[in-house]
């Protein structure tokens, strides 16, 4: 029984089943085999005309068949010339005359004249504009311009100079003032430290006191009783001539403080010479 064949579906014959399935598996089988493809995956056709170019062919011959003509008449030619020493006329004397060029003549010499009488006119019409009126009044507007204008012409140059002047100054003097500290002696720079630090007080002190005197000058204004604004004007003129004999005194000392360095330096001079 293990050897019998064995179907899937039931059945009443395995016999008759067993052909029947075998059949329709040939069948199957047979179909497959004879199945054509969906998709052609064949080479392309190929053309003749396409890789066989006869009418290029038959114009290469007709191209040099003429050459080749042309070649042979040139050749017979040369040969002629040779044997009979050249019976070859290339002398030519004719003189190429126009039938028209008197009239060209004409038009030309009418065009000329009509040319220099237009540039005559040109030339001697008078300008509408007068050029030195405009500069007359170009000049007259800049020194409007400088009369009402905030700042003078070229300004930012200038500033500019003057930046890089005082620039090179402060270099010039930097590099003086560090010869003069390394010819110093250790005493002459523990003064001219100690005059540093003095020089920075009196500046802040200063400073404190002229603020004290714009904060009295803002309370004085602020009164508005005629007796009060005359003391406050008193007052004022006090500290502005305070304030101008403050600046004389720091003029004299910064001038003394001049004098005292150029000392120093005569008196360096020598000790390093």
């Amino acid at each position: 029984m293990h050897k019998a064949y064995q179907s899937i579906l039931p059945c009443n014959s395995r016999i008759l089943k067993e052909r029947w399935d075998r059949k329709y598996y040939d069948e199957h089988r047979q179909k497959v085999k004879e199945a054509q493809p969906m998709v052609d995956t064949k080479a392309p056709r190929t053309y003749v005309h396409l890789h066989l170019k006869l009418k290029k062919l038959q114009l290469e011959e007709e191209r040099l068949a003429t050459i080749e003509r042309d070649n042979r008449i040139l050749l017979e030619k040369m040969s002629q010339i040779m044997r009979t020493k050249g019976r070859v006329d290339h002398r030519n004397n004719y003189v190429h005359r126009s039938l028209n060029r008197e009239k060209r003549q004409r038009e030309l010499l009418r065009v000329t004249k009509e040319n220099q009488e237009i540039l005559k006119r040109i030339l001697a019409r008078e300008p509408e504009y007068n050029h030195l009126q405009w500069d007359k009044e170009w000049e007259e507007n800049e020194a409007f311009m400088d009369n009402i204008s905030r700042y003078p012409r070229d300004w930012w140059d200038q500033e500019q100079k003057e930046k890089e002047m005082r620039k090179e100054e402060t270099k010039k003097k930097r590099q003086e003032e560090d010869k003069g500290r390394k010819s110093r002696t250790p005493r002459e720079r523990r003064r001219t430290k100690s005059r540093e630090e003095q020089n920075e007080s009196d500046e802040e002190e200063r400073k404190d006191e002229v603020d004290e005197v714009a904060a009295a000058q803002e309370k004085q204004e602020e009164e508005t009783d005629g007796g009060k604004d005359t003391k406050g004007q008193e007052k004022v003129k006090e500290t502005e001539d305070e304030q101008d004999k403050k600046k004389e005194e720091e003029k004299k000392e910064e001038e003394k403080a001049e004098e005292e360095k150029e000392e120093e330096k005569k008196e360096v001079e020598p000790e390093t010479a």
